[in-house]
C-alpha cells in the first residue's frame, strides 16, 4: 500500500446524501470513509459497488470510483472489477434482499472462490427501498405489507450461510458502533480473501426497532458479546457472563457460581479452521444468549485472483508463443 493520508472529507462526494433522516446508513457511510482514510492506498485505487436498494445508493456519496449496478448483481460486477484489476480494494456494498433473495446464488459463489472482496451486508430485515416488503432475514411471524397476516419462512442467517458457503472472513456489527465497525472494516481490507461484514442496520420507516432487544441502551451489554481475538467470551453488565460448553452445546454461565471462574470461559480463536466453534456463535440469538459481534472468523486461505494470476503466469512461462508472430505462425500455416 501506498503511503498516503487522507481524511475522512476525502472520502465525501458533492452529491447530496439522500437518506431518511435517522437511517443507519449514515453510520455505515461514516465508518466506511473513516476506515479508508486510515487504509493508506491511494484514493484510485478504491471501487465501490453496489445492487439496488437505499444502500445501493452508496457509490454516490463517496468520492472513489464507483459502480451503482442492477438488482442481486453487485457480487457478479465487484468480483469482475477485481479479477481485472487485483491491485483494487473493492468494496461491495448490499443489503438482505439484494445480496440473500436475488442475488443469493452469486453471494455463496463469491464467497465459495473467495475473491478478494470486502463485503458490507446491511441488514435491517426488510425491503426498505420498495416499501416494506418482508425480505429473507425478516423474523418468522412478522407482518410487513407483503405479509399481513405474519411471515410463514424462515429467516436467513447470514453468518451461517457465510460458513455453509465456505467463507473464511465473517463479521458483525451494529450501524451506529461506528468506532468498532471502523476497526472491523480495517481488518475486513486487510484480510486476503472475500471478507463478509454484516452490520445490523435500522430502517426507520418500514421496520424500526428490528434490533432493538440487542441494542437497547438498557439491556444492550447484556444482549451482546464482542468477540475479541485470544480473549475470553465475556458479556453482561457487570462482566460476569460468559460461554462454556456443555457437551455439544454452548451454554451461558456466571463467573462466581458454580465454581465458575474466568478460566472456565471459552477463548475466542478466530483463526481456527474448524467451522465447529464459529457456526455455534453465529447461531446464538436471544432470549437464551446474546448475540455475537466482531471478527467471528478470520482464516488465511489462497484468494481466486491470486490463483488466477498465478495460472496465467505458469501457462505463460511454458508456452511457446511470446507475441503475435508466434501465433499467425504456429499450426498449420501456408505459403502463397
Amino acid at each position: 500500500m501506498a503511503e498516503n493520508k487522507y481524511t475522512v472529507q476525502d472520502f465525501k462526494s458533492s452529491v447530496q446524501v439522500r437518506w431518511c433522516p435517522g437511517c443507519g446508513d449514515f453510520s455505515v457511510l461514516a465508518s466506511v470513509q473513516k476506515a479508508m482514510s486510515e487504509l493508506n492506498y491511494k484514493k484510485e485505487d478504491y471501487a465501490v459497488i453496489s445492487g439496488i436498494g437505499c444502500s445501493s445508493r452508496f457509490p454516490y456519496y463517496m468520492n472513489t470510483y464507483g459502480f451503482h449496478g442492477i438488482h442481486g448483481r453487485a457480487g457478479v460486477l465487484a468480483s469482475g472489477v477485481k479479477v481485472a484489476n487485483p491491485k483494487l480494494s473493492v468494496w461491495q456494498i448490499t443489503g438482505d434482499g439484494d445480496a440473500l433473495a436475488i442475488g443469493g446464488n452469486h453471494f455463496i459463489h463469491e464467497i465459495r472462490r473467495n475473491i478478494d472482496l470486502n463485503v458490507i451486508l446491511f441488514n435491517n430485515e426488510i425491503y426498505g427501498l420498495t416499501k416494506g416488503q418482508y425480505s429473507p432475514t425478516s423474523k418468522f411471524g412478522q407482518i410487513t405489507n407483503s405479509s399481513p397476516f405474519g411471515t410463514i419462512e424462515k429467516p436467513f442467517n447470514a453468518g451461517r450461510l457465510t460458513l455453509g458457503a465456505g467463507g473464511n472472513f465473517f463479521a458483525r456489527t451494529i450501524d451506529a458502533n461506528v468506532k468498532e465497525a471502523v476497526e472491523i472494516l480495517k481488518a475486513a481490507d486487510q484480510h486476503k480473501g472475500t471478507a463478509i461484514v454484516e452490520v445490523l442496520q435500522n430502517c426507520v420507516i418500514f421496520n424500526n426497532g428490528a434490533h432493538q432487544r440487542i441494542t437497547d441502551k438498557e439491556e444492550r451489554e447484556n444482549n451482546q458479546l464482542w468477540l475479541e481475538h485470544g480473549k475470553p467470551m465475556i458479556f453482561g453488565k457487570d462482566r460476569n457472563k460468559g460461554l462454556v460448553l456443555d457437551g455439544l452445546k454452548l451454554k451461558v454461565v456466571t463467573i462466581g457460581e458454580n465454581g465458575i471462574t474466568e478460566k472456565d470461559i471459552l477463548v475466542h480463536d478466530m483463526y481456527e479452521e474448524d467451522l465447529t466453534l464459529h457456526t455455534m456463535l453465529v447461531n446464538l440469538n436471544l432470549p437464551d444468549f446474546p448475540v455475537v459481534f466482531g471478527i467471528v472468523r478470520a482464516v488465511k486461505a489462497d484468494s481466486y485472483d491470486d490463483l488466477l494470476y498465478k495460472q496465467i503466469a505458469e501457462v505463460q512461462s511454458k508456452s511457446p508463443i511470446k507475441g503475435m508472430d508466434d501465433v499467425f505462425n504456429s499450426g498449420s500455416t501456408w505459403e502463397v
